[in-house]
């Protein structure tokens, strides 16, 4: 247990940031799921910017690593390019 009133503040803050990243990371992971289980080209095509522009955010905050978001997005282009 944390004695002094930094660390407390540090917990909750801690606490805090943790719960916005699970946020933001699970709202990714279910704009990029929604995205690939689209079958059409066009409805595709049109979540992609939305879809990058969220990934783009993730990796501004620190959320994820900017290679791995290079990496996802790279991916996405892919599967609707051969849709």
């Amino acid at each position: 247990m944390a004695n002094h009133k930094s660390a407390k503040k540090r917990i909750r803050a801690n606490n805090s940031k943790r719960l916005a990243n699970r946020y933001f990371a699970r709202t990714m992971r279910n704009a990029l799921k929604d995205i690939r289980l689209t079958s059409e080209k066009n409805t595709a095509a049109e979540k992609l910017p939305k879809v990058t522009s969220l990934i783009d955010k993730l990796v501004k905050r620190g959320i994820i690593h900017k290679n791995k978001a290079a990496n996802l997005k790279s991916g996405l282009a892919i599967k609707i390019n051969n849709l």
